[in-house]
């Protein structure tokens, strides 16, 4: 099948579509994530790590912050009837506990979690749309990654997708260059109904040796553009600030220091980096 055309220009529009995520946005999706209740419906058996389905509600009286504006039209979260007409007030997310990780032996015990929502962050302040809205917080097996389900576009050719320049990949393939994203296979794509294209699965980052492993090389040496270096100079100056306090208790001293050397090493280069030819450039399985 072909590749569906493609959504909003890179870096522009809202951060979250509602038509991929049952009629929420960003803030909404948030603010359900952080303060709603957890219900585990099913287990994707594929994952590598625990990784739970679940139904996430809000009781609407008490959720002003998630209201659906007037006209929005009702999602897969909205309850269109009731006292709480024309609320948000559920919605499908991805939970996984930290006390489901499996062992790695590359990486510290306990911290793929952590690690996802260092990578939300990043995602926020360096292109808004590219990981959905992601928090840590208690659920019912202890504290854990909790990441909204975003729907997806099955029409899309992810095979065919991977192999394309597709500018929604490239923003994809920089930000894991900044995140040293070592599993960026083709299912941690999800191309969604708005025809964006959204990323997951991001507890193998942030090491602080060159890990990146990817399906996404089509750019490799190529130059950055003005806007991926301005994008990538705001990143800069965002870690010696507030997003640098925000992943302190997140990542360790060391991955703190290599997260903001590989920043300033892509801005002195101004290119796309090459595959190592110390580390497998392909994750396994590609898909």
């Amino acid at each position: 099948m072909s590749i569906s055309a493609a959504g909003p220009d890179p870096g522009e529009g809202p951060a979250l579509d509602p038509l991929d995520s049952g009629g929420l946005d960003a803030s909404q999706a948030l603010e359900l994530l952080r303060s709603g209740e957890l219900e585990i419906t099913g287990r994707l058996v594929d994952a590598s790590n625990a990784t739970l389905l679940c139904e996430i509600r809000l009781d609407c009286a008490v959720a002003d912050v998630v209201d659906v504006e007037a006209g929005a039209g009702a999602g897969a979260g909205a309850d269109p009837g009731g006292d709480g007409a024309g609320r948000v007030t559920s919605a499908r997310c991805v939970y996984k506990p930290v006390r489901g990780e499996r062992a790695l032996w590359d990486f510290p015990d306990g911290t793929l979690a952590a690690r996802e929502l260092a990578a939300y962050e990043i995602s926020e302040a360096m292109d808004p749309g590219i990981v959905p809205p992601t928090v840590m917080r208690p659920g019912p097996f202890g504290e854990g990654m909790v990441q909204l389900w975003i729907d997806v576009d099955t029409t899309v050719d992810l095979v065919e997708l991977t192999r394309s320049d597709d500018p929604r990949l490239r923003r994809i393939a920089l930000f894991d260059a900044v995140i040293n994203n070592s599993d960026r296979k083709g299912g941690h794509l999800l191309p969604a109904p708005s025809g964006r294209v959204y990323g997951i699965d991001h507890g193998v980052t942030f090491h602080t040796d060159d890990k990146l492993r990817t399906l996404l090389w089509t750019w490799r040496g190529e130059r950055l553009t003005a806007r991926e270096c301005a994008v990538l100079r705001g990143l800069s100056e965002s870690l010696g600030g507030d997003l640098g306090e925000r992943l302190t208790p997140l990542l360790t001293t060391a991955e703190l220091a290599a997260l903001q050397a590989r920043v300033e090493r892509l801005l002195a280069r101004r290119r796309f980096p090459m595959p190592s030819a110390d580390w497998p450039a392909i994750p396994w399985p590609p898909f």
